[in-house]
Order: C-alpha cells, then sequence, then structure tokens
C-alpha cells in the first residue's frame, strides 16, 4: 500500500543495521531497531483504537522514542500533534479539545493533570517519559505480530502543529504528507545532505525546525543524528568532532562563541552550519566566520509552510537576508493593503506559494480565507524585501509594524542600526502607546558582557542616521530580551513590559 511519507521516510530503516540515533549516553540505535520500533508503536496506535485520520498529541521530551511515535502516527495514518514541554495543562487542555485529539501522551511527572486534560475531553491519556518508560511502552510491549502500514495520499493530512498564538488562540496548521515530503526532498537536494552526514542535533522535536527540517532531511537522505536531549555547551562541544553538520537558532551560535573551546581545529571537519527559527545578528555570523571559517547559511521558514527560502550551499552568504526563494516555491512581495505586487527593493508582505504551503487552519474556515488566498498564495504575516541580486530580507512582522503619526516604521531597519552602536549586543525596536502620535518608537538595548551602554550616545550617533519619526522615543538597557523556545524575541512581552512609558502626554513623556 502506498504512503508516501512513510516509504519515503521510515521503509528504508527496515534493512538498515548501520547506526541511525547516536545517544548522550554514548549508545546508539540501529535504522533497523528504529523501524521495528515505529511499527511496534504503530500496532499499540491501533491496538487503542486509533484510526487514519485520528489526531494524536504529544507532550513528551525528547527521545527516541517520542520521535518514533512520530513515525508510527505517519504509518498508521494517524495526525500527529507534537506540544511545546513547556505549555502548561491548561494550554495543552486548548489543543487536546480543539484538535479533537484520540489520545493523548505525556510525561508521568504531570500525569494527574493530564489525565484531567484528557477525561475533560473524552480521550485517552497514557505516559512517556524522558527515558522511553511510560505506560505507552508498557503498552507497545505486549505487540505481537506484524504492522502493516496504511494506505496514504499526498493530500492526506499528516500533523497539526499550532501556532504560537501570541495573539488571540494558537491555530492549528494541517500539513499534509506532500507538504512534508516535498520541503526534504528540496532541502536535500539544496544543502547536498548524503547518506555520509551525521547531523548534530540538539533542537527540540515539538516544532517544524526539530522535527520536519531537521529530522524529514537526514532520515531522507539515509544519514544519521547524533540525538541530544537538549543544548548543553560541554555536550555539544564533545559531540562537534563526530558531526558532519548541525542546525540550529542563533542562541546556539552565541553560546558556542562565547566559550573559548570552541574554535576552527573543532570544526575544521564540518560541512554545513545553519541557523533559523529566529534572524541571525549580522555581527555572530561575521564572528562565527572569523573564529571557524564557516559561514552560516540562514534561511526563512514558519509553521504553516516549512522552508520558504534559503541562502545558497554554493555561492554567497549574505549576513541579514534569507536568500533566494527554494526551487518549487513562489515568492512576492505584495502591499498589505491591497495585495498588488510591489516593484522589487520596496518592503512589504512576503506571499509565497507551493506544494510545501499548509491546508489551512484546522476548524478556522474564516481565518483560513483571510491568509491563504484562491490562488494558493499565503500570505506570512512578515514583512520582507528583495534585493537587486535576488536575496531576500526580512524586515518584520506585519503585528510588529510601528505606525508613529501617520508614518510607517518597520523595525528591522532600526534594530540593525542599534546593533551597530558600541557596546551595544543586540535590541529590539517596538512600537508603544503614545497620546499624540498614536504608537511611539522605542528600543530595549542589550549589552556585550562587561559593556556599559551610553543611551544619549547612541541618540547622538543615530540622529543623521534615519528620519526623525523613526528615532526612538525611548531607549531601555535590559538584561536580556524574552524569548520563546526558538530562539524568537517576545516584543508582545516587551510591549507588556514597557506600555505605559508614555501614558501620559502631561508627564513629560512625550517625546521629541
Amino acid at each position: 500500500m502506498p504512503n508516501p511519507l512513510y516509504d519515503a521516510l521510515f521503509k528504508p530503516l527496515a534493512n538498515r543495521d548501520t547506526d541511525l540515533l547516536h545517544l548522550s549516553d554514548g549508545s546508539s540505535m540501529s535504522g533497523r531497531a528504529f523501524h521495528h520500533l515505529i511499527l511496534r508503536y504503530a500496532a499499540t496506535l491501533q491496538a487503542l483504537g486509533l484510526k487514519p485520520g485520528d489526531r494524536l498529541a504529544m507532550q513528551a521530551a525528547k527521545s527516541p522514542q517520542a520521535l518514533a511515535i512520530y513515525g508510527a502516527a505517519v504509518a498508521a495514518g494517524i495526525v500527529f500533534l507534537p506540544l511545546n514541554t513547556a505549555y502548561t495543562a491548561d494550554e495543552v487542555a486548548y489543543f487536546v479539545d480543539n484538535s479533537g485529539a484520540s489520545l493523548l501522551l505525556g510525561d508521568s511527572a504531570n500525569a494527574d493533570a493530564l489525565q484531567a486534560v484528557a477525561d475533560r475531553a473524552k480521550a485517552q491519556f497514557l505516559t512517556l517519559d524522558a527515558d522511553g518508560t511510560g505506560s505507552f511502552t508498557e503498552r507497545a510491549s505486549e505487540q505481537t505480530g506484524s504492522f502493516i502500514p496504511v494506505d496514504r495520499g499526498d493530500d492526506d493530512l499528516a500533523a497539526f502543529l499550532y501556532t504560537s498564538g501570541t495573539t488571540g488562540r494558537s491555530k492549528g496548521a494541517m500539513l499534509t504528507q506532500d507538504n512534508l515530503l516535498s520541503n526534504a526532498r528540496v532541502l536535500v537536494e539544496q544543502w547536498r545532505f548524503t547518506n555520509e552526514d551525521v547531523l548534530l542535533h540538539a533542537l527540540p522535536i515539538f516544532h517544524t525546525h526539530g522535527l520536519f527540517v531537521a529530522s524529514n532531511t537526514v532520515l531522507l537522505a539515509g544519514g544519521s543524528m547524533i540525538f541530544l536531549p537538549a543544548f548543553q555547551i560541554d555536550t555539544v562541544l564533545e559531540a562537534l568532532p563526530r558531526a558532519t553538520s548541525m542546525m540550529g537558532v542563533p542562541t546556539f551560535y552565541t553560546r558556542l562563541l562565547d566559550d573559548a573551546r570552541f574554535d576552527q581545529a573543532l570544526t575544521k571537519h564540518m560541512r554545513l552550519f545553519t541557523s533559523g527559527s529566529a534572524p541571525l545578528l549580522a555581527e555572530t555570523h561575521k564572528a562565527f566566520e572569523e573564529r571557524t571559517g564557516h559561514k552560516i547559511l540562514e534561511r526563512y521558514g514558519m509553521t504553516e509552510t516549512n522552508m520558504n527560502t534559503s541562502n545558497p550551499y554554493d555561492g554567497d552568504r549574505r549576513p541579514g537576508t534569507v536568500g533566494f526563494p527554494l526551487p518549487g516555491v513562489e515568492l512576492k512581495i505584495t502591499d498589505p493593503t491591497t495585495g498588488e505586487t510591489l516593484p522589487q527593493g520596496e518592503a512589504g508582505m512576503i506571499e509565497v506559494r507551493g506544494a510545501n504551503v499548509f491546508a489551512g487552519y484546522w476548524q478556522m474556515p474564516e481565518k483560513t480565507r483571510e491568509e491563504l488566498r484562491d490562488d494558493g498564495f499565503f500570505i506570512t504575516g512578515d514583512i520582507g524585501q528583495i534585493d537587486e541580486d535576488g536575496y531576500v530580507s526580512i524586515v518584520g512582522r506585519q503585528k510588529d509594524l510601528i505606525i508613529t503619526g501617520g508614518y510607517n516604521v518597520y523595525p528591522k531597519e532600526i534594530e540593525l542600526i542599534m546593533d551597530e552602536q558600541p557596546g551595544v549586543l543586540e535590541s529590539a525596536v517596538i512600537g508603544l502607546p503614545h497620546p499624540d502620535f498614536g504608537e511611539a518608537v522605542a528600543c530595549v538595548v542589550v549589552a556585550k558582557k562587561g559593556a556599559e551602554l551610553d543611551t544619549e550616545a547612541m541618540r547622538s550617533a543615530i540622529k543623521d542616521r534615519i528620519a526623525r519619526f523613526k528615532q526612538p522615543k525611548a531607549i531601555f538597557v535590559a538584561d536580556a530580551l524574552p524569548r520563546n523556545t526558538m530562539g524568537k524575541v517576545q516584543k508582545n512581552v516587551l510591549r507588556d513590559i514597557y506600555g505605559t512609558q508614555f501614558a501620559a502626554a502631561n508627564q513629560g513623556l512625550k517625546g521629541d
């Protein structure tokens, strides 16, 4: 029976006796053993009464067993819903209720709260712990006989990934077999992955980056993974000599650069470092190249589309850009109001179309119509521009656009200038309510280690570089910028923290 995703990613493992997963305790798991685990788990799901098209929600620590649950769901035609391990039981309840999950897997440490969530949703609950044990694996150990993967088509749903939900309730992006497989095929080709590759995998697997970009690509190429439960600097440095490639978020690279043990000798055998999920500072890009001789390859993707663009494997990897649209992906910049395509070089809404673009939001037809056009173009919510050489740059999110006194301000333009100021490690520009301007531009800066920041000197330095309406009316110094688990700066949190700064016009806070 055809099952495109299973046939491409997991079926080839059945006869593979070489290692697939190298684990942090020094042990390993062969492709054959992993495949056996997948089929045993798929049989267990079937025995629990789950049918093709049913949903399985999992909030479990990263482990070979957790990854095998994904493979089992694919084999059994079940829609896989991985959940951030940081979510509270109340948050998990929304995802289980909204998705209509038939089964919830979770850590035994949270068993009481998650059992209550499952009971309210009339779902089953079983445990799966970080060491791979739990009531689910106990059920699986009772399975006998073989499992035959179910018949699935390209348009059948394979996974739900819920958006971060920084505004309103999270939306369940419906991803099909072809969405995932087509993107993995493109990435294998574009990033030159082969069965000789060993990927250092320190990303979580509840997110598209670690689960689909990293794992799917390696599985399709026939490579192997150093499968670490999380990014721990000592463990990563010890593992690097055994890897050929690494996928990470900017925080991974800044932590490596902060460690004197990380040098060119440690990376001389490496083939590829990629970065995504959050913007990589040009300074980090430059410092990494100076330290190691490697240029980090930055790319751009999102929950609803997987990867859209990439800097070239061969060619100029330009800091501050996310490269070119991937083969099979159409990308255009449009006016956020009219939807009309804008001239090259102008900033506007990024829209994409291709086999990677999701099928819509689960049980949200109106939201789907708002963001997914009839002609197949997805309105990403990201503001970007394309330069004369075709490189795409991300200017910011539409929701982060600042409208001050009737003028549009894109935060990225100001952040690039603020990041250049002496002693500044990074910055975040936000719009705050202002009695005169509607919104005022404000900037939060973080100092480099040992540096002291002079905000008045910053004001003077940028005065002649950008228009007056773009200049921050307040500069705040913070110890760190708030980030989510994938390293994205949470500007909504910053707006909450500093939101009353300009609240009263009569307090001398109304700016210039």
